[in-house]
């Protein structure tokens, strides 16, 4: 079957709208068509170069769509299911799994970085070649094919271009809060750099009753849509100092008992270290290129801090998904503001170079 998508060949280069082919379904395969895709900051990376794959590629790990087709041995989801797709499928029994850290998953950290599916193959055909998969789902095109555990079905009532939303952003931004840091009612929580990650960080400690939930970013407009989601006080990033002693004056002088880092940005790494409490705990969501070097004042790590690096929130997606959609239909969560923009495929690259510029929060594809 022949769909359209868009195609990374070159780095650097514009993405192209082409006409591709899948393999037939192996046995634990789903085909979804998608109906949205979201533009995520690691798109942009592979696009850049600053995150290695195999070219050529299609990206995308935010999708949603309806079922198409499943493989002969799939039995947790059916044709004419609304999925999420996951970014993060896993076997469920190699050594990472059996210990419950699927984030971890052995066929996932070994084959995804090559452009595969679990199974260590490519579906995807792009005249008559192989074409590489992006995070086993490349949602910017019209189909996608994933393993099971990588197709969440959610309510049907969930609207797609939200529903796309909650494969990354929302949730690692929602579970490092709720699944990872577990923050308790009466918490202060401190959250640098307010993009699509850190607003979900912000809402999720709203809905988790912190009483104090500290909003940084250098963005004005992003502070604003920050106080919107839940925020209780909102510091324009600047000189270092000067943030973390407002950090300081609103936490009778200790620094916050949750903080996360969602800039991803040596800067915000710094600053992030240096407001929470002795005893505190520190989750980084951000990143930055992965072989490059950060320095820190040894200082900020001392005073039993507890530190962890989360990639999806300590993400169940089978548990997860559905509950965050639920949250949404029930209006506790706040999503339909991270869309900035709805595009079709045709006009993906116009928002890419938005996201370049820093304008918005989330783009989104929709397809008809």
């Amino acid at each position: 079957m022949s769909f359209r998508a868009a195609v990374l060949s070159a780095l650097g280069a514009p993405l192209t709208i082409e006409s591709v082919d899948h393999a037939p379904l192996a046995p634990g395969d789903v085909l979804i068509r998608n109906r949205a895709s979201g533009l995520c900051h690691t798109d942009l990376e592979v696009i850049e170069g600053s995150l290695a794959y195999p070219l050529p590629i299609v990206l995308g790990h935010e999708g949603a769509g309806v079922v198409e087709a499943v493989g002969t041995a799939v039995t947790l989801v059916k044709p004419g299911d609304h999925v999420v797709a996951s970014w993060n499928p896993h076997c469920g029994h190699c050594f990472y799994c059996d210990r419950d850290l699927p984030i971890l998953c052995e066929p996932f950290t070994r084959e995804q970085p090559r452009g595969n599916l679990l199974d260590g193959a490519s579906r995807l055909r792009w005249n008559g070649e192989r074409l590489n998969h992006f995070s086993v789902v490349s949602s910017h095109a019209e189909f996608s094919v994933v393993p099971e555990s990588g197709a969440i079905a959610v309510p049907r009532e969930m609207p797609f271009d939200r529903a796309c939303l909650l494969g990354c952003g929302v949730m690692t931004g929602v579970g490092a809060v709720s699944r990872l840091a577990r923050v308790d009612a009466g918490s202060s929580v401190v959250v640098v750099g307010c993009g699509a990650v850190g607003l979900n960080v912000v809402q999720a400690a709203a809905l988790e009753r912190a009483e104090q939930v500290i909003a940084i970013d250098r963005s004005a407009a992003k502070l604003a849509l920050a106080t919107r989601f839940g925020a209780t006080h909102a510091i324009v990033a600047g000189a270092d100092d000067g943030v973390i002693e407002a950090v300081r004056s609103l936490t009778a002088g200790r620094g916050a008992d949750h903080v996360f880092e969602a800039a991803g940005a040596e800067a915000s790494l710094r600053l992030s270290l240096e407001v929470t409490r002795p005893g505190g705990q520190l989750v980084i969501l951000g990143k930055t290129e992965v072989s490059r070097a950060v320095s820190l004042r040894f200082g900020s790590l001392m005073g039993e801090k507890r530190i962890v690096r989360s990639s999806y929130g300590g993400a169940r997606p089978r548990r997860d998904f559905p509950w965050l959609a639920r949250l949404y239909l029930e209006g506790k969560l706040e999503l339909d503001a991270l869309i900035s923009a709805r595009l079709p495929l045709t006009r993906i690259n116009e928002g890419f170079d938005a996201m370049r510029q820093g304008a918005g929060v989330r783009h989104v594809v929709v397809f008809d």
